[in-house]
């Protein structure tokens, strides 16, 4: 049988993979051309660093992809912080060549650490149920009083009895003519009657 899981994600499902994607994409780019991202952020002799960043992405990415995906999405975020504190320290410097390269940066890197961050919160808000311990609920019954005594209790209440339902037959009003088609084979029995199966 062929299920298509995507139908049953919830937002955070998606938004989780979006993210997952995303970060498989930077982290691919970093490790295949580091020496754009030091150039553009005016670290030139870096790209070790830029690609060890490369390898965290794609693998918190990855397991952002997964069933489970609140660990990556943690690791992500605390990389992300990492990220961010890298960047602020690069505009200590007041003649830093890329201030404005290193200013979107780092916009960019706190946005994708804010929704991470929401993203594994409302995953773990959502899952805290199933976390959690399971209500026993065992001891508990419909009938508080015991099944003897729920047994005729409106009959019981004091209240009169309904009276019954008039038998079609005998109900007032007009009655409709049957114009259902009635097919009589050759062998005389009769299709269409209420006992043709």
């Amino acid at each position: 049988m062929n299920l298509d899981r995507s139908r049953s994600l919830q937002g955070t499902d998606r938004l989780a993979r979006g993210i997952g994607w995303l970060g498989i994409g930077m982290g691919l780019f970093q490790l295949l051309a580091p020496r754009s991202v030091t150039q553009s952020l005016g670290v030139e002799g870096s790209e070790a660093l830029v690609r060890s960043c490369g390898v965290r992405g794609v693998v918190t990415g990855i397991g952002a992809l997964t069933e489970d995906p609140k660990p990556a999405l943690w690791a992500k975020a605390a990389g992300d912080i990492l990220d961010l504190a890298a960047l602020s320290f690069l505009l200590t410097d007041r003649d830093h060549p890329k201030q404005g390269s290193v200013k979107l940066a780092m916009g960019m890197v706190g946005a994708s650490a804010a929704t991470t961050l929401y993203c594994v919160q409302a995953q773990a808000q959502r899952h805290v149920y199933q976390g959690g311990r399971t209500p026993d609920y065992s001891g508990r019954s419909g009938f508080p009083q015991g099944v003897a005594k729920a047994r005729g209790a409106a009959a019981g209440s004091g209240s009169a009895r309904p009276a019954a339902l008039p038998s079609p037959a005998r109900s007032p009003g007009p009655r409709m003519q049957d114009t259902s088609p009635r097919h009589v084979d050759t062998s005389g029995y009769r299709k269409g009657s209420d006992f043709d199966y």
